[in-house]
């Protein structure tokens, strides 16, 4: 398998305090832009008769869904995808905040549900979440939208079993950190619930999901000081009873 991003724009509507990126006015060392329609296009008819298989990411630093012609870039990019010619799994990295916008969850769940493709092909939506309340969502992520979000994941996961269909699987993560870490418990008994009442139950996750199901996943954070940061994090795993030995989340995977 070949993990590709296309990064559709390395902009972002939020200045999260954990990201680099959000304050950096000179992403990749030029000023921050978005990619053009003609660009995506060659770029994805580029992989015809690529031998391998393909998992496509229109991600890397910005959110893609900020990008203005988001839903008919991903639109036009699986209705060329029949039998899977291009891409064998599509994946979809976003705060959630813009989602709804040009009936994003929508194209989402029209692309997930295309014929001619395998099913899981749209294989999950990773939603950078990292607060429950709405005031430690204001200062985690510098900004507002929170319920938005929530209201836009929700949405999606109606919307998901209302049309009968297994994908996209859902994750929602949350970056444990000092200025969070009270609102941890809170998150997981509020997506436990929903992920109950709307999928096949979540696991719950402190390293990379790595099985094909819901996830509520928390992150380590990647920090100048890293022991501290190692040490919040496996004290609110203890606290939520993720993990019963500090040992345990020592190997994290802090990649994505």
């Amino acid at each position: 398998m070949i993990y590709l991003n296309l990064e559709l724009t390395d902009r972002c509507n939020l200045r999260c305090i954990m990201c680099d990126q959000a304050w950096n006015d000179r992403v990749h060392d030029a000023p921050d832009r978005h990619m053009s329609e003609d660009t995506w296009r060659r770029l994805l008819e580029g992989l015809e008769g690529v031998d391998e298989d393909i998992s496509l990411c229109p991600h890397w630093l910005g959110d893609p869904t900020v990008h203005p012609r988001f839903a008919p870039m991903i639109r036009w990019a699986f209705e060329r995808n029949d039998d899977n010619r291009w891409f064998r799994h599509f994946k979809l990295h976003t705060n959630g905040v813009l989602l709804d916008r040009d009936a994003g969850v929508d194209t989402l769940l029209d692309c997930a549900a295309r014929p001619n493709q395998a099913p899981d092909t749209f294989q999950f939506v990773h939603f950078s979440l990292d607060a429950f309340g709405a005031d430690v969502w204001e200062r985690v992520k510098g900004g507002g939208g929170r319920q938005r979000a929530y209201d836009n994941v929700l949405h999606l996961l109606e919307q998901r079993r209302v049309r009968g269909l297994s994908w996209p699987k859902v994750t929602v993560a949350f970056v444990v950190m000092e200025e969070n870490r009270d609102d941890a418990r809170a998150f997981l008994d509020h997506w436990r619930h929903i992920l109950d009442e709307l999928g096949d139950g979540p696991q719950v996750l402190w390293d990379w999901p790595v099985e094909a199901r819901d996830s509520i996943y928390f992150r380590g954070l990647n920090h100048s000081d890293q022991d501290r940061a190692d040490r919040i994090h496996r004290e609110v795993l203890l606290e939520l009873g993720l993990i019963d030995d500090p040992a345990q989340a020592r190997t994290m995977d802090r990649s994505f």
